[in-house]
């Protein structure tokens, strides 16, 4: 209790043995007595005229229908608040009164913040809802897909909390993968900046670093009440998960639980569980489906070769069959195998007559130019009873190995050769021996 002095002015302006202050030190007197007594106090009021030094400490007003009391927040405490402070907000500040000798006044010095009641709460997470998203950091068209199935899952969580734990023993069950743990404090002061810098340190992790980097991000915490979960409402910890180039499922509290980290994510999981579910795949449900398809893909192929087979068939079934094909031209063979021995056997003189039909059959034969590339040499031996020809010099027409070939057959191969530009020459005949009976 503090005590005032009773003395009433008229003793004190007639003299007496009592000492006389000076400004500083009355000054300092009233400091410490005002610390003394109120050495900590909770003060319930409306934030006013709220603004941030250069040197980082923060001044601004409570009020209230009746008064207005000073506050101040040293930079050192500012940092741990866990809440900004905003004109309009009702809080509970609690710390100790001093007094500012050099302006007479006195002022609280503020070591916590908090917001007065749930409503407070609301009107303010609405209010920073409706600022970030004019931001933009709540499109939809911001949002991306997480990967199928990631070789390495990141978490930003407590350590010791039972989100940790859920996560882990499901994801273990559904498809083994690796986990890297990123621990924070979820709740107090210190956690919005925690969180947002292990969101933050994940991305600057490199691709093929000694910590490998993740393909996907959860961020979880089990319930609570709203003041509980409100590091998650900070706008710092909101603003690291829309900038994460990591695609990040957001896992805080339960399923009626609504944060804005939970709106700033690319997906949202009604409970830490249900993240690890969204984050990885059940391995025997890929066994099922990849035989499944695979037995589709042997049904296809299968389908596919025996209706190319029936088209071949078909048009099979419209082409003559090759062995009447052959069997024609093997009976026209056969008919002309014994004529050609015959020419090539019958005997001729030189001086026979030449026979129209044999010239004809050999213009047949050698007339429509049978002739190799040009500058090539070809030995016609059966048509032609071994005649050498040359193109496109000319050809000389010489009897080899047929010695009765039918000079009439010659001049008929002359003949269709020079009808093909082809320069014939005939090489002369050596005289055939005569018989002892014509040389008698």
């Amino acid at each position: 209790m503090v005590r005032y002095p009773t003395t009433a002015p008229e003793e004190l302006a007639e003299g007496g043995n009592r000492a006389v202050f000076t400004v500083g030190e009355l000054s300092r007197a009233l400091k410490r007595t005002v610390e003394e007594a109120f050495a900590w106090v909770s003060v319930r009021g409306e934030i006013s005229g709220c603004k941030r030094a250069a040197s980082g400490h923060l001044y601004f007003t409570l009020k209230d229908a009746d008064a207005v009391l000073e506050a101040v927040c040293w930079r050192g405490t500012a940092g741990r608040l866990g809440l900004a402070p905003e004109d309009g907000l009702d809080v509970v500040a609690t710390g100790r009164i001093s007094t500012y000798p050099g302006r007479s006044r006195y002022q609280l010095v503020v070591e916590r913040l908090a917001l007065e009641g749930e409503g407070a709460l609301l009107a303010l997470l609405e209010k920073r809802k409706h600022a970030l998203a004019a931001e933009g950091l709540f499109d939809a068209a911001q949002k991306r897909d997480s990967p199928f199935l990631p070789a390495v899952v990141g978490v930003v969580t407590s350590p010791t909390g039972a989100a940790i734990r859920d996560i882990l023993h499901r994801v273990r069950a559904r498809f083994p993968r690796r986990v890297l743990i990123w621990p924070v404090v979820v709740q107090g002061e210190d956690a919005a900046r925690q969180i947002a810098a292990a969101i933050a340190g994940f991305n600057r992790l490199p691709e093929g670093g000694p910590a490998p980097r993740p393909d996907v991000l959860i961020v979880a915490r089990g319930g609570g009440s709203l003041e509980d979960l409100w590091a998650f409402n900070e706008e710092a910890v909101v603003r690291a998960a829309a900038a994460s180039a990591i695609p990040l499922i957001a896992a805080v509290g339960h399923e009626t639980d609504v944060t804005l980290i939970d709106l700033a994510a690319d997906r949202r999981a009604p409970t830490p569980t249900a993240a690890a579910e969204m984050a990885v795949p059940v391995r025997a449900d890929l066994i099922d489906r990849t035989r499944a398809l695979e037995g589709r893909l042997g049904a296809a192929v299968r389908r596919l070769l025996a209706e190319r087979l029936a088209r071949v068939e078909g048009l099979g079934r419209g082409l003559p069959e090759a062995r009447g094909l052959l069997a024609a031209a093997n009976q026209r063979l056969d008919e002309r195998a014994p004529r050609l021995h015959d020419a090539a056997a019958r005997p001729r003189r030189r001086d026979q007559p030449l026979d129209r039909d044999d010239a004809r059959r050999g213009e047949e034969r050698h007339g429509r130019g049978e002739l190799d590339q040009p500058g090539g040499r070809r030995v016609a031996g059966g048509d032609l009873g071994g005649v050498e020809f040359e193109h496109p010099v000319g050809v000389e027409l010489r009897p080899q190995r047929t010695p009765g070939l039918a000079q009439a057959e010659l001049v008929g191969a002359a003949v269709g050769l020079r009808r093909a530009g082809v320069e014939v020459q005939h090489a002369p005949l050596r005289p055939r021996a005569q018989s002892r009976s014509s040389r008698q």
